[in-house]
Parts: C-alpha cells; structure tokens; sequence
C-alpha cells in the first residue's frame, strides 16, 4: 500500500449548519458547512416546507399553473 497519499483525516471536525447547530464529526475537512442538518430538515422535524432551490418550485407553479 502506498504511504502519503491518504488526506488527514479529522476525528473532531465541526460542522455548521445555516440554521445556527453545530455538532462534531469525523472527516478529511476541519470545518463543514450545510445548508440542512437533523435539526432544520424537514423530514425529521416533521413540519412540512419546500426547500426551495434558487427559485426552482416557483418556476414549476409557474409553468404548470399549479395552485396551493
């Protein structure tokens, strides 16, 4: 097996998420950070929101005249 060539791996990475949590991990990376986390994602929350991708759900309103 061929020696330095793995990245270095990070037993206490810390990652941010856009809501505010913070929590560690393990990764290659020092700091993440993500949009979505176990605390604002709708799946586990139960609340029921569209994450709206750069104006993505309101094109397809849009065209398809799709009403709420």
């Amino acid at each position: 097996m061929k020696e330095k060539i793995h990245p270095k791996y990070y037993n206490d990475a810390r990652v941010i998420c856009s809501c505010g949590n913070t929590f560690t991990t393990g990764s290659t990376k020092k700091e993440l950070k993500v949009e979505l986390c176990s605390q604002c994602h709708p799946f586990f929350t139960g609340e029921r929101r569209v994450v709206d991708a750069t104006g993505r759900v309101e094109r397809f309103k849009k065209r398809y005249q799709v009403k709420d």
